[in-house]
C-alpha cells in the first residue's frame, strides 16, 4: 500500500511541475483540433508526428518544438494563436532558476556577458550544448537534457532579432581548450564563435590566459539594457541565478566590464585565436 501512495504522490508531484503554458497550449491545440472535427491521430498524420506525440502535446507533457506549431497553425487554420505561445512554451524548456532572465533577455537592447569557463549559451552548437546538460549532476533524464538543449538554441533568436540588439561576449581562454563533449564538437563550436563573431551586432572577444588580475576573477556575469533604458545585472553559480537591480551594483558591473573588454584580444586578435585552435584539431 507504501508504494502505491508513493507511485501516486510521485505522479501528482510529476503533473503538478508541468508547466503551465504548456498545458495551456495543450488545452488550446485540443480546442482547435476538437472545433476542426479530427482526432489525434488524424492532426498527427497532417502535421506530420505520431499519435503519442500529439497526446503528450494536449496533455502538457511535452512542449510542441516551432515546427510542430507551424504546421499545426496550418492545418487548424488557427489564426496565430499558438504561434504566440511559441516563445513562452520555449522558454519553459530552460532550467527553472533562468527562465525570469531568460524573459528579460529576449526583449534587451544590448546584452555584455563574460564566460570565463564555459562557452556562452547564446554561442553553443546543439552538440556543445547537449554536453553540457549531458554532464549535469545529478544527472538529468535524456527527456531533460533534450528539453534544456532545445530552450537554450531557442534563446540564440536574439542573434539575429529585428531590431538587433548589441551583444558583447568576453570568453575565457580555458573555456575554448576545456574540451566539453570531445574534440569534433570543439571544432564545431571554434567554428561556430567565429562565424557569429562576423555579425556586425556581436564582438566575440578571448581573455587569453597568464594576464594576471583582472577584474573578472570573481565570475561570470551578465550587464543588460532593457528596453526602457534601465540597466540589470545577472549572476549565476551552482543553478542558483540572481538578478541585480540595485543600482550601485549594476554600475560596478559595468565598470568592470569595460576593464575587461580593454584587458581581452580584440575581435580580430580573438578570431585568429579561435581559428588557430581549429588548425591545431
Amino acid at each position: 500500500m507504501r508504494d502505491t501512495r508513493n507511485g501516486r504522490a510521485a505522479k501528482t508531484k510529476e503533473v503538478s511541475e508541468l508547466p503551465g503554458v504548456w498545458v495551456a497550449y495543450g488545452t488550446l491545440l485540443q480546442h482547435l483540433r476538437r472545433r476542426a472535427e479530427l482526432s489525434q491521430q488524424a492532426l498527427g498524420a497532417a502535421i506530420g508526428y505520431s499519435l503519442e506525440q500529439v497526446a503528450s502535446v494536449e496533455q502538457g507533457r511535452r512542449p510542441a518544438k516551432e515546427a510542430f506549431t507551424v504546421a499545426a497553425e496550418r492545418v487548424l487554420a488557427a489564426g496565430g494563436v499558438l504561434e504566440v505561445l511559441q516563445g513562452e512554451v520555449d522558454r519553459a524548456k530552460l532550467p527553472r532558476f533562468f527562465r525570469d532572465f531568460a524573459l528579460i533577455e529576449a526583449e534587451v537592447l544590448s546584452r555584455f556577458s563574460y564566460d570565463p569557463l564555459l562557452v556562452p549559451g547564446l554561442l553553443q552548437t546543439e552538440a556543445y550544448a547537449r554536453a553540457v546538460f549531458a554532464g549535469h549532476c545529478p544527472p538529468f533524464s535524456g527527456e531533460i537534457v533534450d528539453q534544456h538543449t532545445e530552450g537554450r538554441l531557442s534563446r540564440q533568436k536574439l542573434l539575429t532579432r529585428d531590431p538587433l540588439a548589441e551583444l558583447s561576449f568576453i570568453v575565457g581562454e580555458e573555456a575554448l581548450r576545456n574540451s566539453v563533449g570531445g574534440v569534433e564538437v570543439m571544432r564545431g563550436q571554434w567554428q561556430r564563435l567565429v562565424e557569429v563573431g562576423t555579425l556586425r551586432n556581436v564582438e566575440v572577444q578571448v581573455m587569453p590566459t597568464g594576464v594576471g588580475f583582472h577584474s573578472g576573477l570573481d565570475g561570470p556575469f551578465v550587464l543588460v539594457e532593457t528596453k526602457d533604458l534601465r540597466r540589470l545585472g545577472y549572476i549565476e553559480s551552482q543553478e542558483i541565478g540572481c538578478i541585480v537591480s540595485d543600482t550601485a551594483d549594476v554600475s560596478g558591473f559595468a565598470l568592470r566590464y569595460g576593464k575587461l573588454r580593454s584587458q581581452a584580444l580584440n575581435a580580430q586578435e580573438s578570431a585568429r585565436l579561435i581559428e588557430r585552435l581549429v588548425g591545431e584539431t
